[in-house]
């Protein structure tokens, strides 16, 4: 009866894969239960590591280490080093440090677990410490350290320890390869990326899909476009990651509608895109002012789940603020969210952009309120706000705060708000006092943006001297001549004017043209000033005239100082009337719907006479008209500006 009643043990065998199955799921309760039900299964102490891999809390690792130490496993080196690396895992390096000076047999994989939980935490001198004292290394020893340094951005140093790993005669593997790349992107040495491409090409490592999308990446971050999306098209297949390389290459290069539409393609290969993928799309969205397409996007974002995902968020942050709707901006701010530098870094710059000075102050507060210590980003974001909104004080006062509270460096990019701030405020000479005294070295763009601050206040005495520091520091830059002779242009001074365009000619610097861009129904319309190409030109035309005629009946005068030739009135009037964003303007009248807001997007600054003009036109149309050009974006309504004609 008794044998009637016992209950048969399982076979070993199947216990074990019962117990195998309960590690992989993290099920550690139920499989450390078998101690009991089998104590056979707890002879083979290898079964430990399995346990350990399935670990995911402390106190499941304490427990293990207790049970090992009672087993006597933990004398076996295999069994220490699962244990050291689960330590390593979840942060707890103190005690992986003692676990590791405690052990008697040690090998390179113990050092390794303990150099990758260094590198995980950021501790690249106790991993470089370590790393100097190993008797021997093997490759993952040294793939260990490069991937850690490319990581936090030391890519000179991370090259520097690939070039090492050679020398001594290692043969880097794939993901050696892969980090070399990826350090020799974020240099931009495209001379150093090619001598690794030709290592590679012999070591027939060329088709790896993690070499060929890191090497690709290198490549286009370089600029050699072409060259990035010949090796991918050379991989056996593409997957997500190198569909990412592509869209973002062809973003980081400014083709941003070849990484919409790569986008397109993608989705029509049934490739599911991550949020690696929305970031680069979503930032084309953005440069192009392409609403329509960023809310589409933001749609897919929602569907795949990645939205809230920070990296997504900021850019959804950005991409609205950069279209114009900064209301959509703060709407996906308040979303829920963690408290993100990042995030709270891109709606301070949202703010700014649209010259909302005290909004981003405010935020600043808040953000500070709530525990996040702002960044060198966060405080540049925040002069910029200041110094569009005429907010001297302020910007003084912050930048004091950055660098006596919070102990940041400003760079060149921090004072170069200061001067913008300081000139905008007809503060010429404190400008140029900060530039002479700045702890750093002054680059073309601080000397341009005085340069600017001389046109508005009608310096020109000041900008010739200020314009030799820009043609010294950056002589190609058409936009500094350009305003020089704008200077000289408004003081009637024709023979000047002549002069800089025949240093212009001499130097071979062409002026940009001015591109204007609308979106309608999707696609993207794009003006160049005096433009005839547009199918619709002689209809743009006609109506141009008849609201340039309201306009004057309104009393606009045509501002003919900003025309850089000495012309007749008449031609200098018509050179105006064609500017490209009032070309974008009118052809956005003729086919948007009555009343709805335009949105014109602009390569450079908008002119004196077109911030006029456009004034009159939301006036006349009782249409809000907004514009971004290159500084910062201006909201027309009933004849009014946002920037309030400080820009």
């Amino acid at each position: 009866m008794a044998k009637l009643l016992s209950v048969p043990k399982p076979s070993l065998s199947k216990s074990k894969e019962h117990f195998l199955r309960l590690c992989s799921k993290g099920s550690l309760r139920e499989a450390l239960q078998l101690q009991g039900f089998l104590p056979e299964l707890w002879s083979n102490t290898n079964l430990f590591t399995h346990l350990l891999r399935g670990c995911r809390l402390l106190r499941h690792v304490h427990q293990l280490h207790a049970y090992i130490v009672a087993s006597g496993a933990a004398s076996d080196r295999f069994t220490a080093n699962h244990l050291l690396h689960a330590y390593s895992e979840l942060g707890m390096l103190g005690t992986a440090q003692k676990l590791f000076g405690k052990m008697p047999r040690r090998n390179v994989m113990s050092s390794n677990i303990l150099i990758g939980g260094f590198v995980k935490k950021g501790d690249l001198d106790s991993a470089r410490k370590l790393f100097e004292e190993m008797p021997e290394r093997n490759v993952a020893t040294w793939n260990a350290m490069v991937t850690g340094l490319t990581h936090f951005g030391y890519d000179e140093e991370g090259l520097d320890f690939f070039v090492r790993m050679r020398r001594e005669g290692m043969r880097p593997d794939e993901f050696s390869l892969g980090s070399a790349f990826r350090c020799c992107a974020g240099l931009k040495d495209i001379v150093l990326g090619r001598q690794i491409h030709g290592y590679v090409t012999q070591s027939g490592l060329e088709s790896d899909m993690c070499v060929g999308s890191s090497l690709a990446h290198m490549y286009m971050r370089c600029g050699a476009l072409e060259k990035g999306e010949s090796v991918l098209r050379g991989l056996p297949f593409l997957n997500i990651v190198s569909c990412n390389t592509i869209i973002a290459g062809r973003a980081q290069n400014g083709d941003s509608e070849g990484a919409l539409e790569y986008f397109c393609l993608m989705k029509a290969a049934r490739l599911a895109p991550d949020e690696v993928t929305f970031v680069s799309v979503i930032s084309s969205c953005s440069y192009l002012g392409a609403l329509s397409q960023g809310q589409q996007v933001h749609a897919q974002a929602v569907k795949v789940g990645v939205d809230l995902v920070v990296p997504v968020k900021s850019s959804l942050v950005n991409m609205y603020s950069r279209c114009g709707c900064l209301g959509d901006s703060a709407r996906v701010f308040s979303e829920p969210h963690l408290s993100d530098l990042v995030l709270w870094s891109s709606m301070i710059a949202a703010y700014g952009f649209h010259g909302h000075g005290q909004e981003a102050i405010q935020l600043f507060k808040e953000m500070v309120r709530k525990g996040t210590e702002p960044s060198e980003v966060t405080f540049l974001s925040l002069l910029y706000a200041c110094s569009h909104s005429g907010l001297k004080d302020e910007g003084m006062e912050y930048l004091r705060i950055m660098t006596e509270t919070y102990g940041l460096k400003p760079s060149v990019r921090h004072y170069t708000c200061m001067v913008d701030l300081l000139g905008r405020s007809g503060c010429l000479d404190e400008a140029e006092a900060l530039i002479m005294s700045m702890p750093v070295t002054a680059d073309g763009v601080i000397w341009k943006t005085l340069l600017s601050a001389c046109k508005i206040h009608r310096n020109a005495e000041m900008a010739e001297r200020v314009a030799e520091h820009v043609f010294r520091l950056d002589p190609q830059d058409s936009a500094s001549y350009v305003l020089l002779s704008n200077i000289h242009a408004t003081g009637q001074r024709w023979n000047d004017v002549s002069e800089v365009r025949r240093v212009m000619r001499e130097k071979r610097v062409r002026k940009e043209p001015g591109i204007s861009w609308v979106e309608l129904k999707g696609k993207v319309h794009q003006f160049c000033t005096g433009d005839r190409f547009h199918p619709m030109s002689s209809e743009i035309d006609e109506f141009l005239k008849e609201i340039v005629s309201k306009m004057k009946q309104c009393g606009y005068v045509p501002n003919t100082s900003t025309v850089l030739h000495d012309m007749e009135d008449e031609e200098k009037e018509y050179s105006l009337v064609h500017h490209s964003e009032k070309l974008a303007i009118v052809f956005a009248l003729l086919r948007m719907p009555e009343g709805a807001p335009i949105r014109v997007m602009k390569n450079l600054r908008v002119c004196d006479d077109c911030h006029v003009a456009i004034k009159y036109i939301s006036q006349i149309a009782c249409r809000e008209i907004v514009v971004r050009d290159v500084s910062r974006f201006h909201h027309f309504r009933d004849g009014k500006c946002s920037c309030g004609d400080y820009w």
